[in-house]
Parts: structure tokens; C-alpha cells; sequence
């Protein structure tokens, strides 16, 4: 089962290696990571989508990662209200008669065309991994000749604990 794990930590050389050592030396697949700088830049947050068998394997994986230098929060915000995006660029084959086709299929999904040559186009899609997943089985007839992804990045909704507003719910759109 997939599971989306969270860690604040400090913004020092080595981390991220620490961190993945972890998982190898654990047994962890790691699906996707990414990393960055957060409000403050002596901080970075991590996230990890992770297949893991069970719910006990999860606890022991947060617990592991707790106990590391410079981690200062993890948490599991896979069942957590959450924000949860990843970025994917797919390059296209693509001739003049069927981009008005393509552009047909991708307006739905809130992509967006960011480069056109000659022979292809390049989508850029943002969303949930089940969006970007359902836009590249549509457009996958085309031909599909590179996929990046970023992998996903999350955080929980609301509002941060002692700022005096209330936990919002909010609105969101994939």
C-alpha cells in the first residue's frame, strides 16, 4: 500500500543521504521524493510516497526516521486531509493534424502545451498522481516519447497550530 510521509529537517549536507541510507538499509521502496527549502530556509521539508506492506511497517519507518540527526518532524499524512501535487512534462508525437485532437484531450485535465515542434509537443500537467495517470493513458495512443515527473509533493490543509485561525477545509481543484 502507498503511503505519503513527511519530514521537516534541517537544510544540511548529507541529510537526504542519511534519510535514503535509511530506507535501503530498511528495506523501503521509495516511489518518489521530493525535497525542498520551506519558509525558512535553515529548514527543508521531504516527501516520500512509500509502498510499504502494512500499517506497522509505516510506524516503524516514522519512528526510524524520528531518531536521525537533523530530523525534526515526520509525519504520515497519507489518511490526513491534505494538499497533494506533482508536476509531469510528457513529450508528445505530434503533427499539424492531430495537435488540435491533443489539445482537445489535455484542456480538461488543466494542462497546457509549453513546447511544439515539428514532429511533437510537450504537456504540462499538474495534479494528483491518479490525474496525471489518466492523462497519459489518453494521450499514450499518440505515442509518448519521454515522460519526467517530479513526484509528489504534500502537506496537510489547514492552518499551522497557535496562528489564531481556525483549521479551514477549503475548496481545492485537480
Amino acid at each position: 500500500m502507498k503511503r505519503i510521509v513527511t519530514a521537516t529537517v534541517n537544510n544540511h549536507p548529507g541529510v537526504l543521504n542519511r534519510i535514503t541510507g535509511l530506507f535501503t538499509r530498511r528495506d523501503y521502496n521509495i516511489e518518489s521524493i521530493t525535497v525542498g527549502v520551506t519558509e525558512n530556509p535553515s529548514i527543508s521539508r521531504m516527501t516520500f510516497v512509500v509502498n510499504v506492506d502494512d500499517e506497522t511497517k509505516t510506524e516503524q519507518l516514522t519512528k526510524q526516521l524520528n531518531k536521525q540527526i537533523d530530523v525534526i518532524k515526520v509525519q504520515d499524512i497519507t489518511d490526513l486531509p491534505k494538499i497533494e501535487r506533482e508536476l509531469a512534462l510528457i513529450k508528445v508525437v505530434s503533427n499539424p493534424q492531430t495537435r488540435s485532437e491533443l489539445a482537445g484531450i489535455i484542456d480538461p485535465f488543466r494542462a497546457s502545451i509549453v513546447d511544439v515542434s515539428r514532429d511533437s509537443l510537450v504537456v504540462q500537467v499538474t495534479g494528483d498522481s491518479q490525474k496525471i495517470e489518466a492523462l497519459i493513458e489518453l494521450i499514450r495512443p499518440y505515442g509518448i516519447k519521454e515522460i519526467a515527473r517530479t513526484g509528489t509533493t504534500a502537506f496537510t490543509r489547514g492552518s499551522k497550530k497557535g496562528s489564531g485561525q481556525e483549521k479551514s477545509q477549503g475548496t481545492y481543484a485537480n
